[in-house]
């Protein structure tokens, strides 16, 4: 019995590398263990998660989180305001992120060609950038109606100022 115990792990750790059946549960298990410390989306709201990949020199990376809105927009320019609070887990001292106010949309005032309306992604005005941490993810709660969307922003080389 002794022996089988052993066996066990090391044949699932033999599968796992070899990509058989027991990686993507292993997988999942971890996304679910990672998020455990994370609150449950309150009631109106909807939890979206970003997981990252592992990168080398990940303090050159920067997250942008945006979130916004898919509606009917005309020619002009549009936006609406919200307002991300940054919260952290009590007894853990991960952050997550909360949009707490999405307003309605605002937008210019030019008269547009008839058949100008089309379905676009209209962005908050707030875009804030995150530390890129691949250790954890990225967990953003909002309201039902709005989308979060994110970038990878990756520094350039470094320059002398002259």
């Amino acid at each position: 019995m002794r022996r089988r115990a052993r066996a066990l792990p090391l044949g699932a750790a033999v599968l796992a590398c070899l990509g058989v059946g027991v990686a993507p549960a292993m997988a999942q298990r971890t996304a679910q263990q990672e998020l455990a410390a994370f609150p449950q989306a309150p009631a109106g709201q909807v939890r979206r998660v970003i997981f990252v990949p592992k990168e080398a020199n990940e303090d050159g990376l920067r997250i942008g989180l945006i979130v916004g809105r898919t509606m009917r927009v005309d020619c002009n320019r549009h936006l609406f305001a919200a307002r991300i609070e940054t919260r952290t887990v009590q007894g853990w001292g991960y952050d997550y992120f909360v949009v707490t106010e999405a307003g309605a949309p605002a937008s210019t005032l030019m008269a547009c060609p008839p058949g100008s309306e089309r379905r676009e992604f209209v962005r908050a005005a707030e875009e804030p950038l995150l530390r890129y941490n691949s250790r954890l993810p990225v967990v953003v709660f909002a309201p039902a109606g709005v989308e979060v969307r994110y970038r990878i922003w990756r520094a350039g080389r470094e320059a002398v100022a002259r």
